[in-house]
């Protein structure tokens, strides 16, 4: 049997949830809370609050499908093009700049960080990360080198349940030492996050940013939804979200000044 056909038929060893179309459009949902709030409500946080559950659900469907694809030239390929195909509308709908690149850059990035570590050529599982990192210093994209870090402490644990939680838990304290604390939500006092020995990790945890934990149930806990999305359709829906908000933002004219600056630096 050739190599080839052999990475055909093994099977991942991967102990969290593997239904990733699922957890693609529950993704999708919560993005589209994100940047709602980034959007039309910048003063609301709750949205900012729930938007934080995306992002790790996006960086563990890659780490499962760099685990069940046959070609991570292919699949980096597609998120590149899709990166590419959604810049325009992430600087429109969300008023960055051409210098600032989607997350679908680095998604596709890591596929081929993760991809080097796999293949073992040329020390490529030593240069491989370190170059990606090295890029992302001076390349500035969503998330940056401490979102590729995630992902690679997210595949490292793939394997094991509490693997997982620890490396969802510790990326989540590594991120809340660089945001603002969440005091309330929905107008309610969150009183559990003072006056108790544990209020100084409870308040880690209950930053912005470290808020991220949320997902980690969706992560865990196997589900077998049965549904079936084209690859490219995964991602692919990253765009039409942006092209969405843009359309809505046009007819009630709200955020209007966000595109009309970003069309300015043309």
């Amino acid at each position: 049997m050739s190599e080839q056909q052999a990475a055909a038929v093994r099977k991942p060893e991967i102990a969290g949830n593997t239904d990733t179309s699922l957890l693609k459009l529950i993704a999708l949902a919560f993005m589209i809370v994100d940047h709602i709030g980034v959007a039309f409500f910048p003063g609301v946080m709750e949205w900012r609050v729930f938007g934080r559950i995306a992002m790790p659900l996006y960086a563990w469907c890659l780490v499962v499908g760099s685990e069940y694809t046959r070609n991570a030239l292919k699949y980096a390929l597609r998120l590149l093009i899709l990166g590419v195909v959604s810049q325009p509308f992430y600087i429109m709908a969300l008023g960055n700049s051409w210098t600032d690149l989607n997350i679908l850059f680095l998604l596709c990035l890591s596929v081929l960080v993760i991809a080097g570590i796999r293949e073992k050529r040329w020390y490529s599982q030593f240069w491989a990360p370190a170059l990606g990192v090295l890029i992302l210093l001076f390349v500035h994209v969503d998330y940056g080198w401490k979102g590729l870090l995630f992902i690679l402490l997210l595949y490292m644990s793939r394997k094991s349940k509490l693997g997982i939680a620890g490396a969802l838990l510790a990326a989540s304290a590594f991120w809340g030492m660089y945001s603002f604390p969440v005091t309330k939500v929905f107008g309610l006092q969150l009183s559990f996050l003072e006056g108790n020995f544990l209020s100084p990790i409870l308040q880690l945890f209950f930053q912005m940013q470290a808020l991220m934990w949320m997902a980690l149930p969706l992560i865990l806990v196997p589900m077998h939804s049965n549904i079936r999305i084209p690859k490219w359709m995964g991602y692919g829906l990253y765009p039409v979200h942006l092209i969405a908000l843009i359309v809505v933002s046009l007819i009630l004219g709200v955020p209007l000044s966000y595109i009309i600056s970003s069309l300015a630096t043309l």
